[in-house]
């Protein structure tokens, strides 16, 4: 099927290029914690002769296989990356190009911009107190109306609510909203221009997102087309029976 589309048992598509270029992988049910787990991070994703920066797109149908923040952010440094940074406007329209790709339903996913500090804070004034978590120095921001709230929500993600009805600031579509850390989400990783992607060695943190061995190999071939280079990751619902995607 094609980008998008959902089969029987769900819907199962990794990408490589401007918007489409896609590669065929089957998956049973024996393998399915294991592919969610190790493709979410732990790949390269750059690949030689690709523009960078490149960046990888990652869309759970089933919610409650979302990640939180921190989980999030550790999944993209696996790969040598961070949670997506967006230094201005241009950027901002390509990753909507990007998600659009998807024709994917309801679900936010993480930026890499985060509230400096742990605590609380109290006030209705808290915008300059995010900073992007790969060092950008970059002050552009993509708030919708009446955000950041500050108080207890310290991240960040950029909305992705197609059917949800439109509030004061309009569709809940690619603006940016604060959120708390521990809420499951989708997520963007974005891998820099200097140095290769190659994924870090793993800490005792991001041991809980990886497994320790497949139950079954899993194969995947890219296609790179056009001058930017994204990857898409979607993961399907579990399945009932054993499946095939294509």
């Amino acid at each position: 099927s094609g980008l998008g589309a959902a089969g029987p048992c769900g819907q199962l598509s990794v990408g490589l290029g401007r918007l489409r270029g896609l590669p065929t992988l089957s998956l049973t049910r024996s393998s399915l914690k294991f592919w969610i787990r190790h493709f979410a991070g732990g790949q390269t994703v750059c690949r030689g002769g690709t523009q960078r920066p490149c960046y990888k797109i990652v869309y759970f149908h089933d919610a409650s296989r979302r990640i939180s923040f921190a989980e999030a952010h550790e999944a993209c440094r696996r790969d040598g990356g961070h949670l997506v940074s967006i230094e201005s406007e241009a950027e901002q329209r390509l990753i909507e190009k990007f998600i659009e790709g998807l024709l994917a339903s309801d679900g936010d996913f993480w930026i890499g911009l985060r509230r400096k500090g742990e605590d609380v804070d109290n006030s209705t004034d808290c915008q300059d107190l995010y900073a992007w978590s790969d060092g950008s120095s970059s002050g552009f921001r993509n708030w919708y109306e009446d955000e950041p709230s500050c108080g207890s929500e310290i991240c960040v993600v950029m909305y992705h609510q197609p059917s949800a009805p439109p509030g004061v600031g309009g569709p809940y579509m690619f603006q940016w909203n604060d959120d708390r850390c521990n809420v499951k989400n989708n997520f963007i990783c974005k891998y820099p221009l200097d140095k290769p992607t190659s994924a870090p060695e793993e800490d005792s943190h991001v041991g809980s997102l990886k497994p320790t061995s497949p139950e079954e190999p899993i194969k995947e071939e890219t296609h790179v087309k056009g001058r930017q280079h994204v990857q898409w990751l979607v993961v399907p619902s579990p399945c009932r029976h054993a499946c095939s995607f294509h």
